[in-house]
């Protein structure tokens, strides 16, 4: 678990918990080493034992060959994994493998396209940030830093540039790119650039008056088609279902607006690039996680609650950081998979911060007759009569709201088969209320219907 010792961490924490609170410390280290993703110290506040430091120890002392480039490419988030245990072994053969690796990134452009850089180039940057390959090998860093600010306006794929693609799609792409860009954009120290990404970046989450250059497509997932936004606003309602949260360029993969939402996995393959553009956008000094209402939080939030989805796979190295960030409990403490541009979170991130107190209802919903659990009732948070968040229960019973708006709720549980049942509960800032419900099955007082082709038997009398 993390040791909650280091003070740039405790710092970061207070400035999430408070929404609007501008995030200015400094991440320039004496040693010249930058923390674009997470520095030497918090590394070194780290555990050398247990399950997610054994599987990234033995990726570190792993052959995983030179990049090659392509969507499907980990050397990346592999090389990055390797810095992390170079640094908390303080052990310089293996910064010689991570530079090496490193160089290796030079010219696998090639062989992808602009999503392709943008998912690969994050573990690059932050591996040699955190190896300080500027002063442990200083030829190599010219070599890297050389093709870092020209690979930043190569065209690749026929689709544009990494710095186009990002200040043109509101999706997976943009996100992933937006990524990449800022990390280029401080390791390079082009302060222009920076600026720049984080300006694109709050448009995107919301804040079109920072910027609206984007092309998006359907917008029937948008809560104002003619204002679009890569994530809706706090509120937001289409035909009464809550859409707060929504990132409608990615979930319009899965159609168009419906109800129940499609568990459309795009969107959390925006998120990834979104919540690594965040972390290294806030490491630099920018709010971004409190951008928009919470924005990113309001994403995660939506997809547990109202559409029932959970991350799978590569997705799930998510989890950990936003607990970690946001004070939710979205993970469940298993190991994760490296994923498309960043891994190693529950190593990193392993213990949920606790400057953010949750906000949540959660209870469960039984049978009146046989008091087991209702499996898959719909439950819903209204208030005003909409929907403001909604689940289903677990095999159990269960079902729970993390994370919610403080305020004053009906809670309702349906299930066919079921007579509805509900009750209201006001929730604080901050606190965890648990509200049970009791379903009774629906009882049939209609007479039986008459047999079909009745035989009739003739009396003797």
């Amino acid at each position: 678990m993390l040791q909650k010792h280091a003070l740039a961490v405790a710092v970061a924490l207070l400035a999430t918990a408070q929404p609007g609170l501008a995030q200015k410390y400094s991440t320039q280290k004496n040693s010249g080493v930058i923390g674009i993703w997470i520095s030497p110290e918090e590394i070194m506040a780290l555990p050398t034992s247990g399950p997610a430091w054994e599987k990234l120890k033995k990726l570190a002392d792993s052959d995983f060959g030179k990049a090659k480039g392509g969507h499907n490419d980990n050397h990346d988030v592999y090389t990055y994994g390797q810095a992390l245990v170079a640094v908390r072994l303080n052990d310089d053969t293996y910064r010689a493998k991570v530079a090496a690796n490193v160089i290796s990134a030079i010219g696998s452009e090639d062989n992808g396209n602009v999503l392709s850089l943008a998912r690969n180039l994050i573990g690059y940057v932050i591996a040699a940030d955190l190896i300080d390959l500027k002063n442990f090998d200083p030829a190599k860093d010219a070599q890297f830093r050389e093709w870092l600010a020209m690979v930043r306006h190569k065209e690749l794929g026929g689709q544009g540039t990494l710095i186009t693609i990002h200040e043109k799609r509101p999706n997976n792409f943009g996100t992933h790119a937006t990524a990449a860009r800022a990390a280029a954009a401080i390791y390079l120290g082009d302060q222009a650039d920076l600026e720049r990404t984080a300006q694109v970046f709050k448009g995107w989450m919301g804040d079109r008056s920072s910027y609206a250059g984007f092309k998006y497509g359907d917008l029937s997932w948008q809560a104002d088609p003619n204002n679009p936004v890569g994530i809706n606003p706090v509120g937001a309602t289409k035909q009464g279902r809550n859409i707060d949260g929504v990132l409608p360029d990615d979930q319009r993969r899965g159609g168009k607006f419906k109800w129940p939402p499609p568990k459309e996995n795009y969107v959390y393959g925006a998120l990834q690039g979104a919540l690594a553009a965040a972390n290294i956008l806030h490491r630099a000094g920018y709010d971004a996680f409190n951008w928009e209402n919470r924005a990113l939080l309001r994403a995660y939030n939506w997809l547990h609650n109202v559409a029932n989805f959970s991350p799978v796979g590569d997705d799930r190295w998510q989890l950990p950081m936003v607990d970690y960030i946001y004070g939710t409990n979205f993970w469940d403490g298993s190991l994760v998979k490296v994923g498309k541009n960043m891994g190693w979170t529950d190593w990193t991130h392993g213990e949920r911060g606790t400057a953010t107190p949750i906000t949540a209802i959660r209870g469960s919903v039984r049978n009146s007759q046989t008091n087991s659990g209702v499996e898959n009732a719909t439950v819903q948070l209204r208030q005003d009569a909409q929907v403001k968040y909604e689940t289903n229960t677990n095999s159990q019973g269960q079902y729970s709201f993390n994370f919610i708006a403080a305020g004053t709720y009906e809670v309702t549980a349906s299930r066919n088969g079921f007579e509805a049942s509900s009750a209201s509960v006001t929730v604080a800032e901050g606190q965890e209320v648990t509200v049970d419900l009791v379903l009774n099955p629906v009882q049939d007082n209609e007479p039986p219907a008459p047999p079909r082709n009745p035989r009739v038997v003739e009396g003797n009398d």
